[in-house]
């Protein structure tokens, strides 16, 4: 996301001012650029057509990295198919226009309904990630008298060299298949009579920023290919996953994403089989931002912390993982008589919820007053996707940028609506 600074109205997102946006919606509120969106989706569709992809390779936007109507409608209207992990999420997908026959459903844990949903819209694949997945699929096709077109999710344990917690390509990981066991069970669905042997997928992880790894992956699973060709089970696709990360700090940048596709599609030249990408966090994340107003600064003597509106709840990221995010002064508050603070500080950006663990960022280095409006920066994926009511607290309005035009494409939940389901319990009868 592109920012432009004005000396009297702070920060712009395209053509509209950031404080515009908070005295219109309110904080905190996630901001996205439609041109950011569009330029990340056609730097991939670019690289592809550079390296002679053009006709066969089939862009899935990751939607658990966020799966506003909103930003899977401008996806869908760019030709981008759907890498999906739930049900809700396929829903999700065909209200917002998506093409069903371009969608993938991965996940280690698909229902029965999930699958009987997912058949009946016509999807392009099932990611399957076990044995006991492939027999009941075959169960619930069988059921509805027609056949799963499926590819084997594998695991070709390799190291992706990243967070723990998002790294999926290792022997330990829930995910996948092992890659030496795999040929045996594409036997075992070739010989099941509702499964329909489509293709072979392999996600290692994600926040990925050396093209290696992803590169080492694709060398196993191509030696997989070729031997079920050689065995009479030729594919038709190869998935080759998503994860390229995205820059979060000035000190670690991310690669161009021709530049990390350059290793990994030059092993892919020449071969007949479908290309398929998933990438999520690098279309969206730096075309996001989160808008959020300090409250309270609160001055001690071993740290300094300025309490902002948002919070955990809000953006999960820096309590989960002590991932790092960019926090920049947005617009100073100043009122009469006043002069905007200049001089710096090291603060503890903090939230309001009742947790410890409730930061933003440490160790900031920033002129701050109560009543500035702040830009936590690259929160377009896994923001308002993970975010939660923790502490009753109603969920953000999002809002679209669109040149010199706003949308609100999400409103700002109520307090009313977060126990509009519940009840209390009955008078105890005496």
């Amino acid at each position: 996301m592109r920012l432009t600074t004005s000396h009297r109205d702070g920060l712009f997102v395209e053509g509209v001012a950031l404080t515009d946006i908070a005295a219109r919606f309110g904080t905190p509120c996630y901001v996205y650029s439609r041109a950011a969106l569009t330029k990340a989706y056609t730097q991939y569709r670019n690289a592809l057509n550079a390296q002679g992809f053009s006709k066969h390779a089939l862009i899935c936007y990751a939607v658990k990295a966020n799966s506003s109507l909103a930003i899977l409608n401008l996806f869908a209207n760019l030709g981008a198919g759907f890498d999906i992990v739930s049900g809700g999420e396929l829903a999700r997908v065909i209200a917002a226009g998506g093409n069903p026959e371009k969608i993938v459903f991965s996940g280690v844990g698909k229902s029965r309904e999930e699958m009987r949903a997912a058949l009946a819209a016509g999807i392009h694949c099932f990611n399957v990630e076990s044995a006991s997945e492939l027999t009941q699929l075959n169960a619930v096709a069988g059921e509805l008298n027609t056949r799963a077109p499926i590819s084997l999710r594998v695991n070709p344990n390799v190291d992706p060299k990243t967070h723990p917690y998002i790294s999926t390509g290792l022997k330990s990981a829930k995910f996948g298949i092992a890659i030496d066991a795999a040929f045996a069970l594409y036997q075992y669905a070739a010989s099941l009579p509702h499964l329909v042997v489509k293709g072979i997928d392999c996600h290692i992880g994600s926040q990925l920023l050396d093209p290696a790894p992803a590169a080492e992956a694709i060398d196993k699973v191509l030696a997989l290919v070729d031997q079920l060709a050689r065995a009479n089970m030729p594919l038709s696709h190869i998935d080759i996953g998503g994860g390229m990360g995205i820059q979060y700090h000035a000190d670690e940048p991310a690669p161009a994403v021709a530049d990390y596709l350059a290793p990994i599609l030059e092993k892919l030249a020449g071969r007949k089989e479908h290309i398929i990408l998933e990438p999520g966090r690098s279309l969206v994340g730096n075309a996001g931002l989160l808008l959020t107003r300090v409250m309270v600064t609160k001055p001690g003597e071993e740290k300094n912390f300025a309490i902002i509106d948002a919070a955990m709840n809000d953006l999960m990221r820096p309590a989960l993982y002590d991932a790092y995010h960019e926090i920049v002064v947005a617009s100073k508050k100043v009122g009469a008589g006043e002069t905007a603070q200049t001089s710096k500080q090291r603060w503890e950006i903090v939230g309001p919820v009742c947790e410890s663990g409730d930061f933003l960022g440490h160790d900031r280095d920033l002129a701050l007053a109560e009543g500035d409006l702040l830009a936590i920066l690259s929160a377009g994926a896994y923001g308002m996707a993970m975010a939660s009511n923790y502490n009753t607290r109603p969920r953000a309005a999002e809002v679209m940028v669109d040149g010199n035009h706003l949308h609100l494409i999400r409103r700002r939940e109520t307090v009313a609506e977060l126990f509009a389901l519940e009840s209390v319990l009955p008078v105890k009868a005496t």
